[in-house]
């Protein structure tokens, strides 16, 4: 079985690290976590927020549906709570899509 490399993740993302993954403002983060129920980042000691990954997957899901797919809030809201389980699959099949598109434009490169 050949050596296949891992990404490395970590375990919590700060406020900064998040807004500049997803080129947003930090208040917009702040913004979606008190009107989504889903987004709920831990705190540490001082008040900063700490991203989960899990945190990370469910803003992705809201930024989606609000940017690209043009929901309102509350339309966004309605779909989270009537789709979760739905919604969350199909951000991982995208997910693992652009993942190999990724990989085949970089085997194109090195041909």
């Amino acid at each position: 079985m050949p050596y296949k490399e891992r990404d490395i993740s970590k375990l919590y993302y700060t406020m900064g690290e998040v807004s500049a993954m997803f080129d947003v403002n930090p208040s917009l983060i702040r913004f979606y976590e008190k009107e989504f129920e889903v987004l709920q980042p831990k705190k540490n000691k001082k008040g900063n927020r700490l991203f989960t990954s899990e945190d990370l997957e469910n803003f992705k899901i809201i930024f989606h549906l609000i940017k690209d797919k043009g929901y309102t809030l509350n339309g966004a809201k309605d779909h989270l709570k009537q789709n979760m389980h739905d919604v969350k699959d199909a951000q991982r099949v995208i997910a693992s899509l652009e993942n190999l598109k990724k990989f085949l434009l970089e085997v194109k490169e090195q041909l």
